[in-house]
Formats: structure tokens, C-alpha cells, sequence
């Protein structure tokens, strides 16, 4: 009778693990809201990887903030406060330049140039990320980024003073050396930031003008595209390590398949995205040749200043850009 129930409590627990097992959940904070391309394709991957796994790992997506603010989602994968999160690249860029290099205006502005730009930079974001005890699941670029505002702007003049929107360090330079203020607002503050005179400007993609209603308090969109940045979806390393060998299987699969998915999605956006802006009242027009060479006149200096600071690997990863 005792090695009866022995046996008996023995296959209980292993019940009981493989229940455990099938709840396993992960936590994963987004930054955008519902409705953003980048959560309607992560909500895809996490699709995915239950289907996969039939339903041993449900990825539970926190969006717009709600879990950890942007700027805390990468600590907080890194500290293993979650297994999983999506953030702006580019944010890390005072960690090392190699994570900024996508946000420099005017060095990648197509879709084809982000691709080798990417391809350039993976591998070295992979190992700096690994320091970190993170990986790379996959990157998605949003839009073209253009140029928003409450008047319409036809120099780099026209810009000063304006106090603009900004959201990383390399956007903040951009603000200081086009005469104008930067303040820092996130993308769930941005409607409220420019009704109550916040800010006035702003350069972002046409998916978070129409996701915040640009329309209700800005009047012009110039189509600058300025720079084509991405975001990026990470794992802490021990998080994933601790997943079985399929498991880990299914979430690569699924996350190389979130990135084709993202890419395409990211296109379709652009020309969509803008329409929409221009239905709603928004003036959409295209940079004056004096804005572009202004432009184009920061984005020279930016650069070189990003490889002063970026040393051998930033001359490396541009070396493999500019093949």
C-alpha cells in the first residue's frame, strides 16, 4: 500500500509539473498601443509561439506602457523582472553608438538601405546585447521618420526655438543643432504635450502620427524621411535558457517569422499612413531643397560625430554598410 500511494504521489507531481509547464507565462512590455503595427505583429508572435508549443509558453503582451515605461523595458529584461521586451533601438545609444547608428539622419533613408544597414549591424548589437545577459529575438524598422509641426516649415531656420519632441539622445542632437528645444515625451504624452504647448514639433513615423491623431493638434506633415529606425524585441539569456529545446525552437521560428511579417508590414504602412494624415486634414507636403540641404548639413555633422565616438567597431559596421 505505501508503494502504491508512493507511486501514486510520485505521478501526481508529475502531473503537477507538466501543468506548470503548460501555464508557464512571460510577461512581455511593449511601449506602443494596441492599434501600432510593431504590437499587432508581436501579438502575432506570441500567436505563434503558443500554437507551437500548444500552449506551454503564453507570451502575455503589456502594451503602451502599462507594465514598465519605455525607457525601463530593457533594464527590466535585463534584470530578469521580465523574460521579454520590445523597446526603441536606438535608446541604448548611450550604452555604446553601435545601437544609435539607425537614427542618424540621412544615412539610411530607403527600405533597402535599412536592410544593409541591419545586416552591418546585427552582429554587432548581438554581442553587445550579450554582455548585457540579452538576445536579439528579432528587429522591425518603422516608417520613413517625417517631420511634424504646428506651421509650416520650408528651413532649418524655421525650426529654431520650436520645442521640439525628442525620445533618445541622438534626436536630442538633432533638436540642439537645429536651433530648436528638445523635450523629452514619450509616445502615449504626445497628444497632450502639444495641446497644452509642450511641444510643437516633432520627427516620427506616419503609423504614431495617425495612432496619436496628429490631426486633433498639429496642422502640417513634411515628408522629409529622415531616417528609417528600428525597434527591437529582446530575451534575457537566462530566461531562455531555461526553456526545453523545442520551446526555444518555436520562439525562434516564430520570432524569424515576426521579422519577415514585420518588415512587410513596416512598407505597407508608409504610403497607408500618410494617405490617412492627408484624409484627416493634415497638410502633407514635400522638404523644400533649403530644408533638405539643412538636413542633410546636420546629418553629415551627426555622422561624424558618431564615428569619432563609435571607434573601430563603428568603422567596421559602416565599412560593412558601405560595401
Amino acid at each position: 500500500m505505501k508503494l502504491t500511494h508512493l507511486f501514486s504521489g510520485a505521478t501526481a507531481a508529475i502531473a503537477g509539473l507538466a501543468m506548470s509547464a503548460q501555464a508557464a507565462t512571460w510577461d512581455m512590455p511593449t511601449p506602443y498601443p494596441d492599434a501600432t503595427f510593431h504590437t499587432v505583429n508581436i501579438a502575432g508572435f506570441a500567436e505563434d509561439v503558443a500554437k507551437a508549443t500548444d500552449g506551454a509558453l503564453e507570451i502575455k503582451v503589456h502594451s503602451a506602457g502599462s507594465l514598465f515605461k519605455h525607457p525601463e523595458i530593457s533594464k527590466a529584461v535585463r534584470s530578469g523582472q521580465v523574460p521579454i521586451g520590445e523597446f526603441f533601438l536606438s535608446l541604448l545609444a548611450n550604452d555604446d553608438p553601435a545601437f544609435g547608428v539607425d537614427s542618424l539622419p540621412f544615412l539610411a533613408t530607403s527600405y533597402d538601405d535599412a536592410e544593409r544597414l541591419w545586416a552591418a549591424q546585427k552582429d554587432v548589437i548581438d554581442g553587445l546585447l550579450d554582455k548585457q545577459g540579452l538576445m536579439a529575438l528579432y528587429a522591425i524598422p518603422w516608417p520613413p521618420q517625417g517631420l511634424y509641426t504646428t506651421k509650416e516649415i520650408n528651413s532649418i531656420e524655421d525650426l529654431a526655438g520650436l520645442k521640439f519632441r525628442t525620445y533618445n539622445a541622438t534626436l536630442e542632437e538633432f533638436a540642439n543643432l537645429a536651433g530648436a528645444a528638445p523635450t523629452q515625451v514619450e509616445v502615449p504624452d504626445i497628444p497632450q504635450a502639444f495641446s497644452t504647448g509642450r511641444v510643437e514639433a516633432m520627427i516620427t513615423s506616419p503609423s504614431t502620427g495617425v495612432n496619436s491623431k496628429a490631426w486633433d493638434f498639429l496642422s502640417h506633415y513634411t515628408d522629409i524621411q529622415a531616417w528609417i529606425p528600428k525597434n527591437i524585441v529582446v530575451v534575457n539569456k537566462r530566461a531562455f535558457r531555461r526553456l526545453d529545446d523545442a520551446t526555444q525552437k518555436a520562439v525562434l521560428d516564430a520570432a524569424a517569422a515576426a521579422e519577415a511579417r514585420g518588415w512587410d508590414m513596416s512598407r505597407a504602412e508608409t504610403s497607408e499612413k500618410v494617405k490617412v494624415l492627408a484624409e484627416n486634414g493634415i497638410t502633407v507636403s514635400q522638404p523644400s531643397p533649403e530644408l533638405i540641404e539643412g538636413l542633410k548639413a546636420i546629418g553629415a555633422h551627426m555622422l561624424e560625430g558618431w564615428q569619432n565616438k563609435a571607434g573601430d567597431a563603428g568603422e567596421a559596421l559602416m565599412e560593412a554598410y558601405n560595401k
